[in-house]
C-alpha cells in the first residue's frame, strides 16, 4: 500500500493541493486494500485518513498505517462534514467520480476544493508484480473454460444459457467471480460487438462471438474467440480471416513506446482495406476493472507503458450475417509483451 500512496502523494504537487480525497470504491481499495460501499481516503503529505460509518469502523481499524475517522453515514453530515477538520487544504477530489451533488455537499464546507480527473486511473494503469500475478491466473481460468467449452454440444442451445454455462465454468475454475456477464452472440447477433444473450438458439453453419473473463482477488481478465458451427458461408470465412489478421498485424507492435493511436491504425486499415467498416476501438486496459487506462484507439494520446495489461481485440462485423471478433490479453513487458490468452485463434468448431 504504501508504495501506491507515495505514488499519489507526488502527484499533489503537481495539482499544487495539501490532501486528496478519494472517492471512487475501486480507487480505495487499490490504496489502502478495504472494500466498502462507504468509504473514503484522505491522502495528505503525512497521513492518510480512510473515512467510514460504524459499519465498517472494526474492518478498517485492521488496515496499517493508516488513520480512522468514524463519520455519519450520509455524505452530508459524514464525510463532507468533517473534511475541513481532517483535510489540509486545498483539497484534490476525483471529478470524474463526485456526483454534482455531493460536490455541492463539498462546496457548502467552505473548503478550497480542486477537481482531479483520472489521476488514480492513471497510476492504476501500470501494474505491480503482485497484480499482474491475479491478472495471469484470471487469464488462465478462462483458457481452461474455452478449453471446456469447445467439448459442449451448444447447436440448438439458447445463447442464455450457453453464457450462463461458462459463467458457471469460471467459477468451477476457481474464479471468485466473472469480470463481466459472459457475451454469447450467434448468427446475426454476433454483428452486434455488445449484444446481450438472448433467448436465440444457436444455429449451424454460424459464427458464434465469445467474450468471456473471470475475476481473482479483485483482478480481471478479458478474452474473446469467435466459433464456427459447422461449415461457415464464403464472407464469413473471409471476415475471419480479416479478422485474424488484423488482429495478428496490432499485436506484434504491443511493446513499450508503442502509440496507442497507431495500434489502432494497424488494426484499422487491415479492416478497411477489406472493405469493411470498424465498429469500435483496438482495446483497452484491464486491471481491478475490465476497462481501465489505457486505451487503443482512434482518440487516445499517449504511448504503452511496460506494467501496461491491454486487450487487443479487433473485430469485423457483417450486418444481418455474423460477426468475428478475437481478443488477446497482453502485458507490456521492458522487453516486449506476455500474451496471456492461450487458446488457439485458428477457426475453431463447436458442435
Amino acid at each position: 500500500m504504501n508504495g501506491r500512496v507515495q505514488r499519489l502523494r507526488s502527484e499533489l504537487e503537481r495539482l499544487d493541493v495539501a490532501s486528496f480525497l478519494v472517492s471512487n470504491p475501486v480507487n480505495v481499495r487499490y490504496l489502502t486494500g478495504f472494500e466498502s460501499s462507504n468509504a473514503f481516503v484522505l491522502v495528505k503529505h503525512e497521513e492518510v485518513v480512510l473515512m467510514t460509518d460504524g459499519r465498517y469502523a472494526e474492518a478498517a481499524r485492521g488496515v496499517e498505517g493508516i488513520d480512522v475517522a468514524v463519520v455519519e453515514r450520509d455524505f452530508l453530515p459524514g464525510v463532507a462534514g468533517r473534511l475541513a477538520e481532517l483535510a489540509d487544504a486545498p483539497v484534490a477530489f476525483e471529478s470524474d467520480h463526485l456526483t454534482v451533488a455531493r460536490h455541492a455537499d463539498l462546496l457548502s464546507t467552505g473548503v478550497e476544493l480542486v477537481p482531479a480527473a483520472a489521476v488514480l486511473l492513471t497510476l492504476r494503469a501500470v501494474k505491480e508484480p503482485g497484480e499482474l500475478g491475479e491478472i495471469r491466473r484470471a487469464a488462465r481460468i478462462v483458457d481452461d473454460v474455452l478449453g471446456r467449452l469447445v467439448a459442449e454440444s451448444v447447436t440448438g442451445k439458447s445463447e442464455a444459457d450457453v453464457a450462463w454455462w461458462i459463467a458457471q465454468a469460471i467459477h468451477e475454475e476457481g474464479a471468485d467471480d466473472v469480470s463481466f456477464e459472459p457475451i454469447v452472440a450467434s448468427g446475426p447477433n454476433a454483428a452486434r460487438p455488445h449484444h446481450h444473450p438472448g433467448k436465440r438458439r444457436i444455429g449451424a453453419g454460424e459464427t458464434v462471438v465469445v467474450d468471456l473473463g473471470a475475476k481473482v482477488n479483485g483482478y480481471c481478465s478479458d478474452c474473446t474467440r469467435t466459433f464456427a458451427t459447422g461449415a461457415l458461408p464464403e464472407d464469413l470465412r473471409g471476415a475471419y480471416a480479416v479478422c485474424q489478421a488484423a488482429q495478428a498485424a496490432a499485436l506484434a507492435e504491443v511493446r513499450t513506446g508503442a502509440d496507442l493511436r497507431g495500434l489502432d491504425a494497424i488494426a484499422r486499415m487491415e479492416i478497411e482495406a477489406s472493405g469493411n467498416d470498424v465498429l469500435h476501438g483496438l482495446g483497452h486496459g484491464v486491471g481491478l476493472e475490465v476497462h481501465e487506462l489505457p486505451v487503443l484507439r482512434q482518440t487516445a494520446a499517449g504511448a504503452l507503458a511496460a506494467g501496461n495489461v491491454v486487450t487487443v481485440e479487433p473485430g469485423v462485423y457483417l450486418a444481418g450475417r455474423g460477426g468475428v471478433r478475437i481478443e488477446d490479453l497482453v502485458i507490456v513487458t521492458a522487453e516486449g509483451q506476455e500474451v496471456l490468452s492461450g487458446f488457439t485463434k485458428d477457426l475453431t468448431s463447436l458442435n
